[in-house]
């Protein structure tokens, strides 16, 4: 197995440099998710539900997080789950 590059400075890269497993909408069910940014004091969730769009054959757009302090909940375009300025995945 190769090792990983180097950078100039001798470190190896960031984290965010190496490749990552692609997020699948059928698998985020009960995933654990941490906001980069908390907002009114929320920084963990879960997904507790998948939103199911109404004709089958149509992708899967929207999950529903809930926060694990305030039981709040809300939708999110699963894809924004990728974006690692704003969610880290698991309890961070």
């Amino acid at each position: 197995m190769k090792p990983a590059p180097e950078n100039q400075a001798g470190a190896p890269p960031p984290a965010a440099a190496l490749r990552r497993n692609p997020l699948s909408p059928k698998k985020l069910l009960l995933t654990k998710w941490t906001a980069v940014i908390p907002q009114n004091r929320e920084k963990h969730f879960v997904v507790v539900r998948v939103i199911e769009p109404e004709p089958p054959a149509v992708r899967i757009e929207q999950v529903e997080l809930e926060a694990v302090h305030s039981r709040r909940t809300f939708l999110l375009h699963w894809r924004e789950l990728s974006d690692a300025g704003q969610w880290r995945q698991g309890w961070v």
